[in-house]
């Protein structure tokens, strides 16, 4: 197949979307102050590692272990809306032994390349060819790594009351999407 900018374009803008790493700064920012540094380099190389990762083999690993895409995004869904709580009345139900996994979980995924954006990939799959899904996945992950190494200067800009405001808005805003992704994946 000839790749396509156009097609290029419309992949990169739906997974930026979808990945919404904009949104999931106060999320990030909350994971940081518990475990003190987020990688960035580590935590973009292990969500494109993720993203391109499932693109290829995703759907073939979910059959092996008997578990469909939607019992996958509801697991995924569930993790954000314990995350989502956290955020919203500033509890701690996360607690990582070792700190320095925080940059995997729960940022690389979930956040980043979570069940929403691996049920995407699935999907864009069916529509693009692969070349075009990996070549829009790139500019994604640029934005990643470019948001997830400035965090401090997204903290100084936002202030103390700032982050703690959007930590709140952005953690209905998450909990939303998980009962959202719960809800498209629950078939009773």
């Amino acid at each position: 197949m000839e790749l396509d900018l156009k097609n290029i374009v419309t992949v990169s803008a739906i997974l930026f979307t979808v990945i919404d790493v904009i949104g999931s700064v106060p999320a990030i920012l909350a994971v940081r102050t518990k475990v003190g540094h987020i990688k960035a380099g580590k935590t973009t190389w292990v969500a494109l590692f993720i993203m391109v990762g499932f693109l290829f083999f995703g759907e073939y690993i979910l059959k092996f272990l008997g578990v469909d895409v939607a019992s996958f995004a509801i697991a995924g869904s569930l993790v954000l809306f314990f995350l989502a709580l956290e955020m919203i009345l500033g509890i701690k139900l996360y607690k990582d032994e070792l700190p320095e996994t925080a940059s995997v979980i729960p940022i690389a995924f979930p956040l980043i390349a979570g069940t929403g954006t691996m049920t995407t990939l699935l999907s864009l799959r069916s529509v693009y060819n692969i070349e075009t899904i990996i070549i829009a996945i790139i500019p994604n992950a640029i934005v990643v790594y470019f948001v997830l190494r400035n965090l401090g200067g997204i903290e100084k800009l936002l202030g103390p009351a700032g982050i703690n405001i959007v930590r709140k808005v952005f953690g209905i805003v998450l909990l939303a999407i998980a009962i959202k992704l719960f809800r498209n994946n629950v078939h009773i």
